[in-house]
């Protein structure tokens, strides 16, 4: 597996043995801090709040996909949405990726606001050549007379025994699409603020949400819980502050890296910890003034490891702040195989503590010094 960190930090004595171990631990979420929190939110609530909120301002927003109005949607991220709007802006389809995509596609070329969702963002390779070909080159194409403000949402990543065709990450799929906004909610400010930004944005906004995370809970601050919240696109946010090793992270990883921080903190290890929430555009800015802060890198993220995320942020680190590393970046990510469907090579195959393979690791740390 990609990503097992086999060489020292330098100058501190920082053991990457000891980061990875933190860093591929069980599936437990970190602790948490926000500002002036109010209230404990799931990340559910947070999406649904903020469809309620966007379709009463603006009765230009609409809602279409697989299940999302009699049943709710797949998640309950569409509950109340049917009773409230109607089925003229709730908008239930067939089983029809590529046709209601297209319909979406065209709907926002008219000057609508459609959200689209997919049952999983799996199923969007159906509708791919509508969200690259259509969505996200019109604006170019059109020497900007044409607008599409559409997002595609729903959940992106592994979730569990759903097998290799239903477990893919399309972070780097579609964040090297030039034309998109992708974004990649953590936290419940988060999937409130940014999916708020993705439908009052004039851009196509891919927003890849995690099933996992839906029924996690997390403080809200009163700010967020105004209808006026907004994140900014663009911009990542400092979990928490370091001096010794920059994380990064995004979507479900983050709290892997929370988790990390805490545990390394106890050794003295002062790990700074970066959300960061749109994955296009990248805030390479905050990226690398954290790298020439702490001298360190690691990226994390649960998708492939070649062309990923985590390959573009090194790229990034090296090109603008070389002179600034004290040792080599290090990569933690998904296996380089389709994801099994066997529990025990699921585990295997997406980052996570497994103790054979830390032993592993600290044998070859030992002997490599």
């Amino acid at each position: 597996m990609s990503g097992i960190i086999g060489r020292r930090m330098a100058n501190r004595g920082i053991s990457a043995f000891n980061m990875n171990q933190f860093m591929l631990r069980s599936r437990v979420f970190a602790s948490r801090k926000f500002s002036s929190a109010a209230k404990e939110m799931t990340v559910r609530d947070a999406l649904n709040s903020a469809l309620h909120e966007e379709m009463s301002a603006d009765p230009k927003v609409f809602i279409m996909g697989e299940e999302v109005g009699e049943y709710q949607g797949a998640y309950k991220i569409s509950k109340g949405l049917l009773d409230k709007y109607g089925p003229e802006r709730v908008i239930d389809t067939p089983i029809t990726e590529a046709g209601f995509t297209g319909i979406g596609v065209g709907a926002a070329y008219y000057g609508l606001k459609p959200i689209v969702e997919f049952m999983t963002f799996n199923f969007s390779m159906q509708a791919i050549d509508h969200i690259i070909n259509s969505a996200a080159k019109s604006n170019y194409m059109s020497a900007g007379q044409i607008s599409v403000p559409i997002v595609f949402r729903g959940p992106n990543g592994a979730a569990a025994g759903v097998g290799a065709q239903h477990s893919q990450c399309y972070a780097a799929w579609y964040g090297a699409c030039p034309g998109l906004k992708v974004l990649a909610p953590y936290s419940s400010e988060d999937a409130r603020g940014l999916l708020k930004a993705a439908i009052r944005d004039p851009d196509p906004v891919v927003f890849l949400e995690n099933e996992l995370l839906y029924g996690e809970s997390f403080p809200v601050s009163a700010e967020a819980l105004d209808s006026s919240f907004c994140l900014p696109i663009g911009k990542s946010k400092i979990e928490r502050e370091g001096k010794d090793v920059t994380i990064t992270a995004f979507s479900k990883m983050v709290g892997y890296a929370l988790k990390a921080a805490e545990i390394l903190a106890k050794e003295g290890i002062s790990a700074e910890v970066i959300n960061l929430r749109s994955i296009r555009p990248l805030d390479r800015p905050t990226i690398n003034a954290s790298v020439r802060k702490t001298n360190r890198l690691v990226t994390v993220e649960e998708g492939f490891p070649q062309h990923g995320v985590g390959a573009e942020i090194c790229a990034s680190v090296v090109e603008d702040s070389f002179e600034y590393l004290d040792a080599p970046v290090e990569r933690i990510s998904g296996a380089d195989v389709p994801m099994p469907y066997a529990a025990n090579l699921e585990r295997m195959a997406v980052p996570q503590h497994r103790e054979k393979k830390m032993e592993k690791s600290l044998r070859q740390i030992i002997l490599r010094d």
